[in-house]
C-alpha cells in the first residue's frame, strides 16, 4: 500500500537496532572478504605515477598538496604516514571509503523510497537491497581495488553525504546552517575529484520531481542554496580550467586524438556500456578498446542517440506511473554528464565511472522490485542471493586486480588490438630486468598503433640498458621529436630530453649530454632531473661547484629525488677538496 508522497519524515514506530548493526557488520566483512585477493596488491597502473609510490617521497603534507585533489592527496599523504609504500592500508582505506559511501546510498534511497509513498518496512529492505548491490557490484571493483581509483570513491563519498543532508533537512526551503553543510560538503567533493560538479543538477532535479512535486516551487523555495552552489561550482571551474581547456594530455577540449563533438557522438554508445555492465557485469576491462564515433552515423552512434530520447521520453512520459524510475533515469544520466557528454577524454569508456552515477540506476532497480508485491521474506531472500553471487563476482575480479601480470594479462586478451595493454606487458618485463624480452614486447606494441612518445622512450631505456647505446639514443629522438609536437606535452618532451642527456653521459659523451639538458630545460624549466642530470655530468667532467649548484636547484623543485641529498653531499665533498 502507498502513501501520499511528502517531503517531510513521518514518525515511526521506534525500530529494533541490533539487525540492522548486524547487516551492517555482515556487510563489512563480505566486503573485506570479496575485495580480499586485492588487499595486499601492488601499486598498479596509474599508482606510479603518484607520490606514495615514489620511492623518494617526502612525508611533507605541503609538497602532496599541491596542484589538484588537495584532499585526495592528503588521503594518501595519511595513508603514507601509516606505511609508507605497503600497499596494505591503502587497500584498507579505499574499502572503508566504499562502506560509508554504501551506508549514504542506503540513507539516500530510503529517503527517496520514503518520498515515493514506499510503506516503512517494504523500504528498508529495498534500501538494503539497493546498498548490498552498490556495496558488492563487480563494477565497483575499479574504484575501489584499484589505488588510484580512490578520487572516484571519495569524492562520491562527500556528494552523496551532501545530498543525504539535503534529503533529511527538516524543512522544504532549507536553512543556512543546511546550506553551509552542503557547501562544505560539495567543496570537498571537487577537491577529491572535479566530476562532483554535477551535484548542484542533482539538487535541481531532486527539488523539481519531489519538492513538492514537478515543480518550480522548490527550487525558488531554496535560492540561497542554489546561488551559493553556483559560486561553488565557478570556483571549481576556475580550478580545472587549465585542465578543460589548456590542452591536458588526457582529457579537455585541446585533446589531440579527437574533437569534442566526436566524443559527444561516441558517449551516445558509451551509455549503453555502463547500462550493460551494470545489469551484466561479465566482461569487465581495465582498458575498452571502444572506437571512437567521428560522425554520428560512425558506428552506429546514432541508434544510441535514438534509444536516449526514447527513454527519455518515456521516463517523463511515465512520470507519475513510475516515479522513482523515472527520477533515477534522470538522476544517471546528470552524474554521468561530466564524464560521457562533450567533455573529451582519453579513455571513452571507463568502469569507475559509473560509481558516481550508479544511484540512478540503484533507484530503477528498487522501483521494478518494489512492484513485484514480494513479502518481507521473500525480499531478504533474493537480496542475500544476489548480494552472494555479486560477492563471487567481485572477490574474482579484485584477484584480477591483485598484481600487474594478471590485469595486464586479462586486459590484453580483452582488448588485444589496443596499444596499451601492449605496452603495459612490456614495461612489466622492463622493470623486471628481463630486457630482451622487453625490447621484444615493444616492438610488438608499436606495431599495433603509431608509437607514442612515451611507448619510444621506455623502449630507448630498454636498449640503454642493454648497453646498445645507439639504439637507446635513436629511439629517445624520436620520443623527444614526437613529443615536442605537441605544444601541450612540454613536461613529457623536457623528461624525454632529460632521459636522453643521461644516456649520452653514462656513454660518456657528455657535450652531447648537456646539449641534450639545455633542451630539457628550455621545454621545462621547472622539471627537477633535468637539473640533477646536468650536475651528475659537472660531476663527473671534475666541475663540482657547478655540479653542486645543479643539484640544489633539482632539490629545490623535487625535493623527493632519489639520491639527491647524496649526490649533493658528494659533490659538496668533491667541491670543497678541489678548494
Amino acid at each position: 500500500m502507498k502513501t501520499k508522497p511528502q517531503l517531510k519524515k513521518a514518525p515511526e514506530k521506534q525500530a529494533n537496532r541490533w539487525p540492522f548493526l548486524a547487516a551492517a557488520a555482515a556487510a563489512v566483512i563480505v566486503v573485506f572478504w570479496a575485495y580480499g585477493p586485492a588487499m595486499h596488491g601492488e601499486f598498479l597502473f596509474d599508482d606510479a605515477g603518484l607520490m606514495y609510490a615514489s620511492p623518494g617521497a617526502t612525508a611533507t603534507l605541503t609538497v602532496w598538496l599541491r596542484g589538484l585533489r588537495p584532499l585526495l592527496q592528503f588521503s594518501y599523504w595519511f595513508n603514507y604516514q601509516l606505511s609508507a609504500q605497503d600497499p596494505f592500508t591503502y587497500h584498507v582505506i579505499n574499502i572503508l571509503i566504499h562502506c560509508l559511501t554504501t551506508g549514504l546510498i542506503f540513507l539516500i534511497v530510503r529517503r527517496l523510497l520514503e518520498w515515493s509513498g514506499i510503506e516503512p518496512g517494504q523500504r528498508t529492505m529495498l534500501a538494503g537491497l539497493a546498498a548490498a548491490v552498490f556495496l558488492l557490484h563487480p563494477v565497483q571493483t575499479e574504484a575501489v581495488a584499484y589505488i588510484a581509483g580512490r578520487s572516484e570513491s571519495l569524492s562520491t563519498m562527500f556528494a552523496m553525504a551532501a545530498f543525504a543532508v539535503f534529503l533529511y533537512r527538516r524543512a522544504n526551503a532549507a536553512s543556512w546552517t543546511v546550506v553551509l553543510g552542503i557547501l562544505v560538503l560539495f567543496g570537498c567533493a571537487l577537491l577529491s575529484k572535479e566530476q562532483t560538479v554535477a551535484l548542484p543538477a542533482l539538487l535541481l532535479l531532486t527539488d523539481f520531481w519531489w519538492n513538492p512535486g514537478f515543480s518550480w516551487r522548490g527550487i525558488a523555495g531554496n535560492w540561497r542554496l542554489y546561488a551559493a552552489m553556483a559560486v561553488g561550482a565557478l570556483g571549481g571551474l576556475a580550478m580545472v580550467w587549465r585542465l578543460i581547456f589548456g590542452g591536458a594530455s588526457s582529457a579537455g577540449f585541446g585533446l589531440k586524438d579527437f574533437r569534442w563533438y566526436q566524443y559527444f557522438f561516441t558517449q551516445w554508445r558509451a551509455l549503453f556500456v555502463y547500462l550493460r555492465q551494470f545489469l551484466f557485469p561479465a566482461s569487465l576491462n581495465a582498458d575498452w578498446d571502444f572506437p571512437i564515433s567521428k560522425t554520428p552515423m560512425d558506428h552506429g552512434a546514432i541508434f544510441g542517440l535514438i534509444a536516449l530520447v526514447a527513454l527519455a521520453i518515456a521516463a517523463w512520459l511515465l512520470r507519475r506511473r513510475f516515479r522513482l524510475a523515472s527520477y533515477g533515469f534522470f538522476v544517471w544520466l546528470v552524474l554521468m554528464a561530466p564524464t560521457s557528454s562533450i567533455l573529451p577524454i582519453q579513455d571513452p569508456v571507463a568502469e569507475r565511472r559509473l560509481y558516481f552515477s550508479m544511484l540512478g540506476l540503484l533507484l530503477i532497480l528498487v522501483d521494478l522490485v518494489s512492484r513485484l508485491e514480494l513479502n518481507r521474506k521473500q525480499l531478504a531472500s533474493a537480496a542475500a542471493v544476489l548480494a552472494v553471487a555479486a560477492a563471487l563476482a567481485t572477490h574474482a575480479r579484485a584477484a584480477v586486480w591483485s598484481d600487474a601480470d594478471t590485469l595486464w594479462a586479462d586486459t590484453l586478451k580483452k582488448s588485444p588490438d589496443k596499444m596499451r595493454p601492449r605496452f603495459q606487458v612490456a614495461f612489466l618485463y622492463y622493470a623486471r630486468q628481463e630486457y630482451a624480452t622487453a625490447a621484444e614486447k615493444f616492438a610488438e606494441a608499436a606495431k599495433v598503433g603509431p608509437p607514442r612518445a612515451d611507448l619510444l622512450a621506455d623502449w630507448g631505456l630498454c636498449y640503454s640498458a642493454m648497453h646498445q647505446t645507439d639504439k637507446a639514443i635513436d629511439k629517445l629522438k624520436q620520443a623527444a621529436a614526437l613529443s615536442a609536437m605537441d605544444a601541450t606535452a612540454n613536461h613529457t618532451t623536457a623528461h624525454i630530453y632529460s632521459q636522453l642527456g643521461q644516456v649520452y653521459g653514462g656513454a660518456g659523451r657528455f657535450p652531447e649530454a648537456l646539449e641534450a639538458l639545455n633542451q630539457a630545460e628550455k621545454f621545462d624549466p621547472s622539471y627537477g632531473l633535468t637539473y640533477f642530470y646536468r650536475g651528475l655530468v659537472y660531476f663527473n667532467t671534475r666541475e663540482c661547484a657547478k655540479a653542486v649548484e645543479e643539484y640544489r636547484h633539482a632539490l629545490q623543485l623535487d625535493p623527493t629525488l632519489q639520491d639527491g641529498q647524496t649526490a649533493l653531499r658528494q659533490a659538496a665533498a668533491c667541491a670543497a677538496a678541489a678548494h
